[in-house]
C-alpha cells in the first residue's frame, strides 16, 4: 500500500533523484568514496547515498547541504524560463507546464533530510572542539534543517519549492516591468 509520503516522491521523484545525486557529486568532489547509493525507491527513505566519513567539515558540510545547494539552483533555472510564458505573455504550452513540474519537484527536495543534519552536528561537534569556525556557524544551520523537516508535514518544502521556482521570478519580473 502507498502511504503519502510515497505518494508524494513519486510525483516529485526528480527530486528525490537530483537530491541523492548532489550528495553523490559533492562527494566525488570531496574525493569521500561512495559504497551504495539508490536514487530512487518505494520506502522510506526514498533514496540515499552510502559513503565514507570525510576527512573534513568543510567537505562535511557540503555532502550535507548540497542537495540545497544544487537542487534550489535547478528549481531556479528550469522554473524562470517556463514562468515567462505563462505567467508574462499568457501563452501556457505543455512544455512549459512540464519545465515547471520538473523544477518545482526538483525545488521541493532541496531541504536537507534529518539524517544529514544528524551526519552534520556529529561532524561539526568533532570539527567545533578543533574551533573550526564553519562547524561553529552551522549547530543553528542544523536545528533549521530539523524545524524544516517538522515543517514538511505541513508542505513546507513545497513551500519553498513554489517560493523560489514561482515567488522569485515574480518578484524579479515584477521589478523588472517597473
Amino acid at each position: 500500500m502507498i502511504i503519502p509520503g510515497q505518494l508524494v516522491a513519486l510525483l516529485t521523484f526528480p527530486g528525490v533523484i537530483i537530491h541523492e545525486a548532489a550528495h553523490m557529486l559533492f562527494c566525488k568532489w570531496g574525493r569521500v568514496a561512495v559504497f551504495d547509493v539508490c536514487f530512487f525507491r518505494f520506502g522510506n527513505p526514498a533514496g540515499y547515498v552510502v559513503h565514507e566519513p570525510p576527512t573534513n567539515f568543510g567537505t562535511a558540510f557540503l555532502i550535507s547541504v548540497g542537495p540545497f545547494i544544487v537542487n534550489s539552483i535547478l528549481c531556479i533555472v528550469l522554473c524562470f524560463p517556463a514562468f515567462v510564458p505563462v505567467r508574462i505573455f499568457d501563452r501556457p504550452d505543455p512544455i512549459s507546464y512540464f519545465l515547471l513540474w520538473l523544477g518545482l519537484s526538483i525545488g521541493m527536495h532541496a531541504i536537507p533530510s534529518t539524517q544529514d543534519a544528524k551526519v552534520l552536528w556529529q561532524q561539526a561537534g568533532k570539527a567545533a572542539r578543533r574551533l573550526n569556525p564553519l562547524a561553529i556557524l552551522s549547530y543553528p544551520l542544523v536545528i533549521l534543517i530539523y524545524a524544516a523537516n517538522i515543517g514538511s508535514i505541513f508542505w513546507l518544502d513545497l513551500m519553498y519549492g513554489v517560493a523560489i521556482g514561482l515567488g522569485l521570478p515574480e518578484l524579479v519580473l515584477n521589478n523588472l516591468i517597473k
